[in-house]
């Protein structure tokens, strides 16, 4: 007993060493991210920033450093963060839930849905109910994603109540399908070039219009959806053995499973209807994480939300820093990054059987 301890508790200090390197990381990948722009501002001034808007006293603060810093970029980044823990989470829990290495957080036809609203709203004019602009965009994407939602759940649920993972990524797939053409024919038959190009610069994500307000209700369903999802860190560990042994285990087949595929989609919706639809962080981090630290969710679960975080801080950086004048859609970037990452994965798993 003793010698089976001993490596648990190894596994168990070195993720928890590997989640303070990455905690460090995230917090430098922040300031240094916050400085990167058309006007360059140090890390110490950003720090300043900082530390003036928390209430100390920081004498050599400029009004612009003040400006760009916290009133531009610092939502923006903070929002990109939260962005990509909260898909990196949702991406882990329905691997695990399906047991399906390509599940990622669009499993369930959400960024078909949310596109469906997103494109009723720019080209149909489709209005929200006291709101316009991108507030309109956003809660139509929501209401979106959440009708699709509930369709694939319909389509997908038995007569026992069951939610077999097999026939939920098949109704997500069809689900996701029927959005598709909705949309393709939408934008087509409008003849509006510009509601076509603002249609797919919203499909391939964007955090530009990120502001402390909205950065703000990311990082509170982020932190909500990483809480909630760690309580069932055991569950998601019993699932790797199929329903049988779950079951045998203790573990409420049906319960858990509705919580966590209604729960990872409403995270997600939350999270397309501000950013969009960006591919890639969900799909390959996960499988990044479980390289590292293993299968067991209590140490996947919070260092795939760092990972997540990280990833997509500097993803952004990038298609906003690339191109001078111009901005890159950020689903671009995490194409350019996760594709590789994944065949390489693919690659390094079919050597090893």
């Amino acid at each position: 007993m003793l010698l089976a301890a001993k490596p648990a508790r190894r596994r168990a200090a070195g993720g928890l060493a590997v989640g303070a390197g990455l905690s460090i990381v995230l917090v430098l990948t922040v300031v240094l991210a916050v400085g990167i722009g058309s006007v360059h501002v140090s890390g110490a001034d950003v720090v300043d920033v900082v530390l003036r808007r928390f209430g100390l006293d920081v004498d050599d603060v400029t009004v612009i450093d003040d400006r760009i810093v916290w009133q531009l970029r610092m939502p923006r980044v903070v929002g990109a963060a939260a962005t990509g823990a909260g898909l990196a989470l949702a991406g882990a829990v329905l691997q695990s839930l399906t047991r399906n290495d390509l599940a990622d957080p669009y499993l369930l036809g959400i960024s078909g849905g949310a596109t469906v609203g997103a494109v009723s709203v720019i080209v149909l004019g489709v209005g929200v109910a006291g709101l316009g602009g991108t507030a309109a965009l956003g809660a139509g994407a929501f209401g979106g994603a959440l009708a699709a939602l509930v369709l694939v759940l319909g389509l997908a649920t038995g007569r026992s109540g069951d939610l077999p993972p097999a026939r939920t990524v098949l109704a997500g797939v069809a689900i996701g399908q029927i959005c598709a053409a909705y949309t393709s024919f939408v934008v087509i038959m409008s003849g509006d070039h510009d509601a076509a190009r603002r249609v797919l610069a919203w499909t391939m994500g964007s955090l530009a219009g990120l502001r402390w307000h909205s950065a703000t209700v990311l990082v509170v369903v982020a932190l909500v959806a990483l809480v909630a999802i760690l309580a069932c860190a055991a569950d998601l560990d019993a699932f790797a053995f199929g329903d049988a042994s779950a079951s045998s285990l203790g573990v409420s087949i049906r319960k858990v499973r509705w919580l966590l595929m209604v729960g990872t989609a409403l995270l997600t919706a939350c999270l397309v209807a501000y950013t969009g639809a960006i591919g890639f962080v969900g799909l390959v981090v996960p499988h990044v994480v479980r390289l590292v630290c293993g299968p067991l969710h209590r140490r996947l679960l919070p260092l795939s939300a760092l990972t997540g975080a990280i990833l997509m801080i500097w993803a952004d950086t990038a298609a906003r820093s690339i191109v001078e004048g111009q901005e890159i859609p950020i689903g671009v970037v995490t194409a350019v990054l996760g594709a590789p990452v994944f065949a390489y994965l693919l690659r390094r798993e079919s050597r090893s059987r």
